[in-house]
């Protein structure tokens, strides 16, 4: 059974920085690619960033390139999101989601999302 369990949100000032864990039931190399997701109040769900476990390739969105960071540790069935410098417009509920393929469209699970929240 698939679990992704989000957690390391918050609420923090513009500029800051926060890490977000995603924590699954299963060795991350069982899924094809793994990523983040983010969903602001009256919008769709996007897809922010993910990370193939074939080649260990990333992905970022231009709304989050150079500030956001990707990992995982496969030992510790762990993703992670280091979000540095962030801003007002990233306030969203933050998602993990697991894929079967290379696509946005092959992501078939994702988590419960964590809140964050960047104000002053």
């Amino acid at each position: 059974q698939v679990q992704l369990v989000e957690s390391g949100g918050g609420l923090v000032h513009p500029g800051g920085s926060l890490r977000l864990s995603c924590a699954a039931s299963r060795f991350l190399w069982d899924y094809y690619a793994i990523g983040w997701f983010r969903q602001a109040p009256g919008k769709e769900r996007e897809g922010i960033s993910c990370i193939s476990t074939v080649d260990g390739s990333t992905y970022y969105a231009d709304s989050v390139k150079g500030r956001f960071t990707i990992s995982l540790d496969n030992a510790k069935r762990t993703l992670f999101l280091q979000m540095n410098s962030l801003k007002p417009e990233d306030t969203a509920v933050y998602y993990c989601g697991k894929s079967y393929g290379s696509s946005w469209g092959s992501y078939d699970y994702w988590g419960q999302g964590t809140q964050v929240t960047v104000s002053s």
